[in-house]
């Protein structure tokens, strides 16, 4: 038995970022690895410019995610203003930027992606012997955030509390699927009607998905099928250079009632 760190990532309207270049900013169906290791780090209360810190975080962990209901897809219509570019010249706050730019605004438009019911779970194991953080001192920055958590982005807070449980479990699938049927947000689906058929249309018999690092199947998947692999560039390298390196991921289908 191994011991995972479980946690909700539930929210009306949330956005997950992929290789965004020009006015077209796209969004995934679910979160990046980036994306989750960024919000446990804002709990923590990790700068950007903590170099060690941010790759203690990337480099200690793994993660899983459970899909229940990616949401329904939501393109906004963005515009906003910009200052011109100037040599060596880093205002502290968007606001001074504005207030203090030499000439005219310039107007800058795009195209973004929100999901819309986004319901995931998480799952986070120590990978090191003697990693930076204590898997209950993660739980403990998640039931206290040092910044504000968001989904995405900051205009995407969560829904639902993040609810971090420790748990043990022989992989992180069963931790997952455990915490699926039998956590706190399982009850809120059958009080309140949260299917997935409400916000997919897929139906509430629809096969669970799992998502983890391909090479932690073997020891975490818990013998589930891979339905297919994918290059993901989420795996942070640096976060005050914006830099990324590829990830090779894996999606695994588990049946209905696997986690019974």
């Amino acid at each position: 038995m191994r011991l995972f760190l479980t946690f909700a990532m539930v929210a009306p309207m949330a956005s997950f970022g992929t290789l965004a270049v020009g006015e077209r900013r796209d969004g995934g169906d679910r979160p990046a690895r980036s994306a989750v290791l960024g919000l446990i780090g804002a709990c923590l209360g990790l700068e950007r410019e903590d170099e060690a810190a941010q790759a203690a975080l990337a480099r200690d962990y793994g993660l899983a995610v459970l899909c229940h209901a990616p949401g329904r897809l939501l393109t906004d219509y963005h515009t906003a203003q910009t200052a011109p570019a100037r040599r060596n010249w880093r205002p502290a706050t968007r606001a001074r930027e504005l207030a203090d730019a030499p000439g005219e605004l310039a107007t800058i438009l795009s195209r973004r992606d929100y999901r819309m019911g986004s319901w995931h779970l998480g799952a986070v194991w120590a990978r090191a012997d003697q990693p930076r953080w204590a898997l209950a001192d993660l739980r403990a920055a998640l039931r206290a955030p040092v910044f504000a958590p968001s989904l995405g982005r900051k205009s995407c807070p969560p829904g639902l509390p993040l609810a971090p449980q420790l748990a043990e479990a022989e992989h992180a699938a069963a931790a997952l699927l455990a915490r699926h049927d039998n956590g706190p947000e399982s009850r809120l689906r059958a009080r309140y009607g949260l299917f997935r058929d409400q916000v997919t249309g897929q139906g509430s018999k629809a096969d669970t998905l799992i998502m983890l690092d391909a090479a932690d199947v073997g020891e975490q998947g818990g013998g589930h099928a891979v339905m297919r692999r994918e290059m993901r560039r989420d795996q942070p390298l640096s976060r005050t250079r914006w830099q990324f390196g590829l990830r090779e991921e894996a999606l695994l289908v588990c049946p209905k009632g696997a986690g019974a």
